[in-house]
């Protein structure tokens, strides 16, 4: 495949044995985001298999995760509140790549993804660690290039495009400044494009995906491999002595990102309101004067929605467990996360069909289309008029998750893939 036979540390190991495996993440706190919470599950789930398992990351740094090696890897970290968009020490600064950061963030970039995986190259030309697979997590920096130079195997995961979220957030923006703004901040893309045609194997989460990245990404879809996501029982399962709350419809998405599609939920509450009791639990915060936040005033919800602020893990499966339903009213998923952690907890489901969302759902829960408050609406109103379908949804999504998508089904599927990559360098 063109590339560098790594002389050290060592052979390839792809004779079914425990492999040596190295997670790379540019963030890794599972409290900040979704690749923290694959990385966590997916890096234990490797471990239960028997294999090997270092992580490196930058900062948001990952828990712990017991049989797991962190390396932490330090950056500018400049959206710390404790010191945002600046460096903790003027003496970071003395490092050329930090300064590209400082200096690419404040004139609106994201450089993250860039500086993480050069950091990363630095790294291993230097130790020449021993591993026998590297595995990206969507940093799709030129540093995974320069990994593949000087020997390793290096497969990547890509969640879903995030073109898709950029062509969003530009056509919501209210002027052309807004659009240019977001533009720039979305300028890493062009770099993750160009390495994704380069690495191969990579793996996504569903067919969704494997076909919108090959399309957005210009990625030929022979390079995929769809891996779906586990969905972690340890805080998602269903309470059934916990007395439900009539009317109760739940949501986990608190954002102001118009991709999750909050609005339309607010909308169909509005109009329910009308005619009958409902009430509207979200879990999460709204920026503070935001367009969510906004609108809730605007459709006079105040006394029908709940923000929770941010809760703890352990508190999911109580919220769920109270609700009569959990509604995903996303655009787009790559995966559909926030609707398998519901169907986990025995909660009937309401969900658009946007990206990959019936890929998770299947006919376990109810389908409409993305950004029709209408088509919500009636899908709340004939759970809420239906205790037995929602009884019935409730057991059949449950199933479902236990039967699909577990951590540990997710990790023996990424073993594979890292063995055809191995096969492959060999």
């Amino acid at each position: 495949m063109g590339r560098k036979k790594r002389v050290e540390p060592g052979k390839v190991n792809n004779n079914g044995d425990s492999l040596r495996i190295c997670l790379l993440t540019y963030r890794g706190n599972p409290t900040c985001g979704g690749q923290g919470v694959y990385i966590k599950y997916l890096s234990r789930a490797l471990c239960d298999l028997g294999h090997k398992v270092e992580v490196i990351s930058g900062p948001p740094y990952p828990e712990p995760v017991e049989n797991v090696t962190l390396h932490k890897l330090p950056g500018l970290d400049l959206y710390n509140p404790d010191h945002l968009f600046k460096p903790a020490k003027f003496s970071d600064l003395a490092s050329p790549l930090n300064q590209l950061e400082l200096v690419s963030m404040s004139l609106g970039g994201f450089p993250e993804p860039f500086t993480f995986g050069w950091r990363v190259f630095n790294r291993f030309r230097t130790r020449l660690p021993d591993y026998d697979i590297v595995h990206d997590n969507q940093c799709l920096s030129y540093g995974l290039l320069g990994l593949q130079h000087i020997g390793y195997p290096t497969v990547a995961t890509i969640h879903h495009p995030i073109t898709v979220d950029r062509n969003v957030e530009v056509n919501a923006a209210g002027s052309l400044f807004k659009k240019l703004k977001t533009l720039r901040w979305y300028s890493f893309l062009g770099m993750q494009k160009r390495v994704s045609r380069r690495i191969e194997p990579i793996i996504t989460v569903s067919e969704c995906s494997k076909k919108d990245i090959s399309n957005d990404f210009k990625t030929s879809l022979k390079r995929f491999r769809v891996v779906p996501n586990g969905i972690n029982d340890d805080y998602f399962y269903p309470l059934p002595r916990v007395k439900k709350e009539a009317n109760s419809i739940l949501v986990t998405n608190s954002a102001d990102t118009p991709l999750k599609g909050l609005r339309f939920l607010l909308e169909a509450v509005r109009s329910i309101k009308n005619y009958r009791e409902v009430k509207l639990t979200v879990i999460g915060q709204p920026k503070k004067s935001g367009a969510i936040e906004k609108l809730v005033g605007a459709l006079k919800l105040n006394d029908v929605v709940t923000f929770t602020g941010r809760i703890e893990y352990e508190e999911f499966a109580g919220y769920y467990a109270k609700a009569s339903m959990a509604v995903i009213p996303s655009l787009y998923e790559g995966f559909g996360m926030p609707a398998g952690e519901a169907m986990a907890c025995g909660v009937p489901v309401i969900s658009t069909t946007g990206g990959a969302l019936p890929e998770v759902v299947g006919d376990s829960g109810i389908l409409i289309p993305p950004g029709d408050a209408g088509a919500l609406e009636s899908a709340i109103i004939d759970l809420l008029d239906h205790p037995a379908k929602r009884e019935k949804l409730g057991k059949a999504g449950l199933d479902r998750v236990r039967r699909s998508f577990t951590w540990r089904h997710a990790a023996q599927k990424t073993v594979d893939v890292y063995r055809e990559a191995i096969d492959a360098y060999s």
